[in-house]
């Protein structure tokens, strides 16, 4: 009986600590807190950019060739020689070349003695025939055939030139300063000229001026403008940036499985020679770059406390000296509306923004006029200065707080100072 009591007297008392705790907890309860997130006016650089390959090449290529057939006799040159320009880079074969040059020589030798011949003999038909010593017909044949005799002569002489010219091809000359960039031809290899010029030599200009013929989409060659900055990475030299500008931006599209794309050139500068013909360029294009400026976050701009929150929200012993000129009082409803001018995508045209200042325990309304955005910050022009503590944003803190909860009163519990036990009488 004893061991049956002191069980029942255990639970009870288990019972009642139980129920104890449970009171205590429910007498706390969670409630949000308002968190103000913030950021600090600063000054920075508004930029915005797109990215593209592109080709690295020389920014002038000459291709030397040949204007006569026949077999290559000496080459001065190979890859890689630096050039001037005069300079003897090959020589053909002018075996055949000086032979056809001597028989037009005897040629033109031939058609000036027939030319002496026929012009002493139409000067004698001519005196006869002034004489009418002879017919009108004997001197028109001698006429005809001093006239034939003129241009066969003229003719041979063309045909000396030609061949002295043919003969002058033989010997090929650097046109321009420069590098071997490539050869195409070895000792002993027979080059025909018969239906094209075929190419010997590639020679670059100066590897110290290149080029990037860089792909840029069709969605982003509308604010690809020329002069605008451009930096690059090769996979050759991984930990260098080289840095060019946009020269040329060209109309023709390219098509490639259904892409669209256009060229543009930008100038990269080689002073070290590190970046070579063929090289594949990473390249970045600030197709906007603003430095120095009032930076405002985006996301400032599309915050918007609620009336009550406002109501709430504490307020200073004095009027601190605000930035910017608050759009209303702050007891007065928020304009649902704000006087704006246009703005493009890029944020090219000046407008104004609201924003809300947080300077000590006040939040106020402040109107920022704006210029140029990158869609995360703005360019402000006035209504703020730097250091000025702008809301971004805000989060809900939970946090553990007393509850007088009107939850039903527990006749074995003493209730909340202040506050009478039990029920109430109706």
């Amino acid at each position: 009986m004893k061991k049956k009591t002191k069980i029942i007297i255990g639970i009870s008392v288990v019972a009642l600590i139980v129920i104890v705790c449970f009171f205590l907890l429910k007498g706390k309860h969670k409630k949000a807190e308002l968190t103000y997130q913030t950021a600090i006016i600063e000054r920075g650089s508004i930029t915005n950019t797109i990215t593209a390959t592109g080709t690295i090449e020389p920014i002038s290529t000459v291709e030397v060739g040949t204007q006569v057939s026949g077999t290559i006799a000496k080459l001065y040159v190979d890859y890689n020689t630096q050039v001037k320009k005069g300079q003897l880079l090959a020589e053909l074969d002018r075996t055949l070349l000086v032979s056809e040059l001597n028989a037009q020589r005897t040629n033109l030798e031939s058609a000036k003695n027939e030319l002496d011949f026929q012009q002493k003999n139409f000067n004698r038909t001519k005196q006869l025939y002034e004489k009418h010593a002879i017919s009108e017909t004997e001197y028109e044949e001698a006429e005809y055939k001093y006239n034939s005799a003129k241009y066969a002569y003229q003719r041979a002489q063309s045909q000396v030139v030609s061949a002295q010219t043919n003969l002058n091809y033989a010997t090929i000359y650097s046109p321009i300063n420069g590098v071997i960039l490539s050869r195409a031809v070895d000792e002993g290899q027979t080059v025909a000229a018969s239906f094209n010029t075929p190419t010997l030599f590639t020679i670059a200009e100066d590897l110290t001026k290149m080029q990037v013929i860089a792909d840029i989409d069709e969605a982003d060659i509308g604010q690809v403008k020329e002069g605008q900055k451009v930096t690059f990475t090769v996979d050759a030299y991984p930990d260098d940036q080289f840095e060019g500008k946009v020269t040329q931006v060209r109309l023709e599209a390219q098509t490639n499985s259904n892409v669209v794309t256009y060229n543009v050139v930008i100038e990269a500068p080689n002073p070290d020679l590190k970046l070579m013909p063929g090289l594949t360029a990473n390249i970045t294009v600030y197709t906007m770059d603003i430095p120095d400026v009032l930076l405002l976050p985006a996301k400032a701009t599309t915050y918007m406390p609620t009336e009550q929150m406002i109501k709430n929200a504490p307020k200073p012993n004095h009027k601190p000296e605000r930035e910017g000129k608050p759009m209303q009082p702050e007891n007065m409803p928020l304009p649902t509306d704000m006087p704006s001018a246009p703005n493009d995508s890029l944020g090219n045209a000046h407008n104004y923004k609201m924003v809300w200042v947080k300077e000590n325990n006040d939040i106020h309304p402040v109107r920022v006029e704006v210029g140029q955005s990158n869609r995360t910050y703005y360019e402000i022009l006035n209504g703020l200065k730097e250091g000025v503590e702008i809301i971004v944003g805000e989060t809900n803190e939970n946090t553990f707080v007393e509850q007088e909860d009107e939850a039903p009163n527990n006749p074995f519990m003493p209730g909340p100072p202040g506050k009478k036990n039990g029920n109430k009488k109706r």
